[in-house]
């Protein structure tokens, strides 16, 4: 199954490395126009040709895809070529681990709505949905909701529910600190709060490397909501 496969891509990834690696890098964070943003590329790469790119050979693609467009927009921001290059893959990355986890959602949708049932792209990501559902003639529009992205991640999605047909459905992603993974008890032995609720959440699991992920619980209520009204 796809799903599999990209639990075993994500748990390959070397999350502690790239963060060590990215996290103080914050050059380029003006906003990209759409034209060299890296969201339509994601869906395009993970989603429909089902590519499961490191992120190098991934950023790698982007620039080649996209180099007179993003030179064009360099030269706009009138920012020097080393300061951009510098900070460009890390601004890059931020949107990659985003949405390559909610790219891992929609193959956990789609392996318990079934086979075809699953469509994500940058057209229904621009008009609100981060992916969509079509079961059984019900049309579900999921809406992944952080507690804190980037503003590329997060474009603007709270007014433009009408633009498409179907239910808008939120499913949230409240991730606790890495922090208090590493130390989940306080010096009275009992679990901290955050770590306590993320624990007995159903709908999120978190991998070894520190990816946080949506379980098939997350979307088999809704399965089941849906098949009881139809009997």
């Amino acid at each position: 199954m796809l799903v599999q496969k990209f639990d075993k891509f994500l748990q390959s990834v070397d999350l502690k490395s790239y963060r060590d690696q990215y996290r103080p890098i914050k050059i380029v964070e003006m906003d990209m126009p759409k034209e060299v943003q890296a969201i339509n590329m994601l869906y395009k790469v993970y989603w429909d040709e089902k590519k499961f790119l490191s992120f190098e050979d991934f950023y790698k693609e982007y620039l080649n895809s996209l180099k007179t467009e993003i030179e064009s927009f360099r030269q706009k921001t009138t920012m020097c070529k080393d300061c951009f290059y510098r900070g460009l893959p890390a601004r890059i990355y931020r949107t990659w681990a985003s949405i390559i986890t909610q790219i891992h959602a929609g193959y956990v949708a789609e392996s318990v709505f079934g086979e075809g049932t699953v469509s994500m792209s940058g057209e229904l990501d621009h008009q609100g949905a981060d992916f969509q559902v079509n079961y059984k003639g019900k049309i579900l529009n999921y809406q992944v909701k952080k507690e804190s992205f980037s503003s590329e991640v997060r474009r603007g999605k709270g007014g433009v529910k009408n633009k498409i047909d179907g239910e808008f459905v939120d499913i949230f992603y409240n991730v606790p600190a890495s922090n208090i993974f590493d130390n989940p008890k306080t010096k009275k032995g009992e679990w901290r709060k955050p770590y306590k609720d993320f624990m007995e959440n159903e709908n999120l699991e978190r991998l070894k490397n520190g990816f946080v992920v949506f379980t098939p619980y997350a979307f088999e209520q809704k399965k089941k909501e849906i098949d009881n009204s139809l009997k």
